[in-house]
């Protein structure tokens, strides 16, 4: 058993935290000094309180200033640093590699929004489906609208490719089979074919994802592996009446090739959530076609979601600071080396939690 942890730590974070739970859990937590960063403080002041923390959790990507990433730089310059948590799921903005090496943990809040991102998906494929955008647009400039020409289809019994079968993707299969009587395929290297079997979810190659679904869905993490994977290659493999939607991360496809193959109407729209630049902003190149629904990456943004995502991050963040082992721990190798670091900087053992 550890020992009671004796003396404050330091937990830095930016601005606001997705609700107000997270303040009251943690301010709760005798052993928890919070505090917070101001974007309008000068760097001198934020670096320093940085550099001097022993947590440091960060906001979204898309809301964080980029100087304050989680670089190698920075991270070398905090020598009491024990975790670093992103707020949801994706941790692409902090060098692993360099945590990793230096002894910190790197924790994600994973789950907490699947959810309402799977919703999301599920939403912009019977919004794309059914031509709901293009109707919309139709109905506040044309009288007379045919309903003829605008004949949508369903989602029963077509088929969903999910690119990475992990919280959300799960969630995907689940309510795509449960209410719409969908085919699930899948392509995961890291999960089990039990696991497969478990779902109800047909296990397929990268390639025959793209050219068996009727729908395909990305759901995995932006990593080297995933940086990329979708080119203008695998967008030519999918059918004519196929679409093609991300709640990820943008980067994992190349969003020229998605240009390119809707130029051509080689696929039949997409649905967006992420971008290589977010938010998109007016004048993005995929706006020019009608059959494309984008949003500015809030797929997980909704009350349930936000209260979830403060609420397990900051219980997290309580079982860092008393030394125990965190349950969404992105690098586990570091568990060792982490070990010998809260000693040295806390004067508290720690539980052997392999």
């Amino acid at each position: 058993m550890s020992k009671k942890v004796m003396g404050m730590k330091n937990l830095v974070y930016f601005e606001h935290w997705t609700d107000s739970v997270a303040e009251k859990i943690l301010k709760a937590s005798p052993d928890i000094n919070l505090i917070r960063l101001r974007f309008g403080d000068s760097d001198q002041i934020n670096r320093r309180q940085i550099a001097a923390a022993h947590g440091l959790h960060l906001l979204p990507a898309l809301e964080l200033h980029d100087k304050w990433y989680p670089t190698k730089a920075l991270i070398n310059e905090c020598k009491k640093l024990l975790a670093i948590s992103v707020t949801g799921a994706g941790y692409d903005i902090i060098d692993v590699p360099a945590c990793t090496e230096t002894g910190i943990l790197v924790v994600n809040n994973a789950g907490a929004n699947s959810t309402s991102v799977a919703q999301h998906v599920l939403g912009m494929m019977l919004a794309l489906s059914k031509n709901m955008v293009q109707l919309d647009r139709l109905c506040r400039t044309t009288p007379n609208i045919d309903r003829r020409d605008h004949i949508g289809r369903e989602l029963t019994g077509k088929t969903v490719g999910i690119i990475g079968l992990g919280n959300v993707g799960s969630k995907i299969a689940g309510l795509a089979q449960q209410g719409f009587d969908m085919q699930v395929i899948a392509y995961d290297p890291y999960i089990s074919d039990s696991y497969c079997t478990e779902m109800g979810v047909r296990r397929v190659d990268f390639i025959s994802l793209f050219r068996k679904a009727d729908f395909v869905s990305v759901n995995c993490p932006l990593t080297n592996e995933t940086k990329g994977m979708i080119d203008l290659q695998m967008f030519k493999l999918m059918k004519s009446d196929a679409f093609f939607i991300t709640t990820a991360r943008g980067g994992i496809h190349n969003e020229d090739a998605l240009e390119e193959v809707l130029s051509q109407m080689r696929i039949a729209g997409a649905g967006l959530d992420v971008f290589n630049e977010e938010p998109p902003g007016p004048g993005h190149p995929l706006m020019k076609f009608n059959n494309v629904l984008m949003t500015p990456h809030v797929a997980g943004v909704t009350d349930v979601c936000n209260r979830n995502m403060a609420e397990i991050a900051a219980l997290q963040w309580v079982d860092i600071m008393r030394g125990h082992r965190p349950p969404r721990l992105i690098n586990p190798e570091v568990w060792p080396a982490y070990q010998k670091r809260y000693f040295g900087i806390t004067g508290n053992e720690i539980a052997d939690q392999t």
